[in-house]
């Protein structure tokens, strides 16, 4: 799975989404001034732009396995300490945070369980753990669209449904299973517009995730049947694209 790409491509395929999810969640985890935050899994930086807007950089710590993200990162917030690694295998002390934050994260775990209770780890007793991953389950995630055509044409496409957490009650139970009581379950909303088609087909087209591996796996001639049967499904002017997410959080 690719996320060795650029902050730009990621932005334009899923920071519409990332970005005007930041503040939602953030509220959802009670950050507020004072707090010293953890964003695992931070990408080119839209929670961690948020966090650092709330609590000042200083306050802010991200952990990011893509290189290419790491460095957009640092880049974008300058002394917001910005570190490559793994959630499942996260390089702070027990205790560290007030809160520990995974936004669109625990699906592409390696293990969701192990990443979970690392959270949780460094995370100080009376702190926060807080994950939301798309509702791939009820087809309310910002690629539905795209993977209802792509499974007409090919059955045999892994449309996200398959992913940790991604159906109702399921973010919980990792939580569970990771030891985190009493987890609390929300959805947040979120919606992105595009000026035409060929806005969402191109942001799609840029090599980001689990979309941008299976179209670079497609011939020229399926990839271009596939963008006529999206073209048909979608419409040609303006439009707008609406998300949800399932949302959990827990006190350590």
């Amino acid at each position: 799975m690719t996320f060795e790409v650029s902050a730009t491509a990621y932005a334009r395929f899923m920071g519409r989404y990332s970005e005007p999810l930041a503040p939602y969640f953030a509220d959802l985890a009670g950050i507020a001034p004072g707090q010293r935050v953890l964003d695992v899994g931070c990408g080119p930086g839209a929670l961690a732009a948020e966090l650092a807007r709330r609590l000042g950089t200083e306050s802010v710590c991200a952990v990011e396995p893509s290189h290419s993200f790491a460095a957009a990162a640092r880049e974008r917030l300058p002394g917001v300490d910005v570190r490559l690694g793994s959630a499942e295998a996260l390089p702070f002390p027990d205790g560290a945070f007030d809160a520990t934050l995974a936004q669109l994260v625990v699906h592409f775990m390696t293990d969701p369980v192990a990443g979970l209770r690392e959270m949780s780890r460094v995370t100080r007793p009376g702190g926060t753990v807080a994950a939301c991953v798309w509702d791939y389950g009820n087809g309310r995630s910002p690629l539905t669209a795209f993977w209802r055509v792509a499974r007409e044409l090919d059955p045999a496409a892994r449309d996200g449904r398959e992913r940790a957490g991604a159906t109702e009650g399921q973010l919980a139970s990792l939580f569970t299973q990771a030891g985190l009581p009493a987890p609390q379950t929300a959805t947040l909303s979120v919606a992105a517009a595009y000026p035409a088609f060929g806005d969402w087909w191109d942001s799609l087209s840029l090599g980001v995730g689990p979309i941008g591996d299976y179209l670079d796996g497609m011939t020229h001639q399926r990839r271009g049947e596939l963008r006529e049967h999206c073209r048909a499904a979608l419409p040609a002017g303006p439009f707008e694209v609406s998300a949800a997410v399932w949302a959990v959080h827990s006190r350590v």
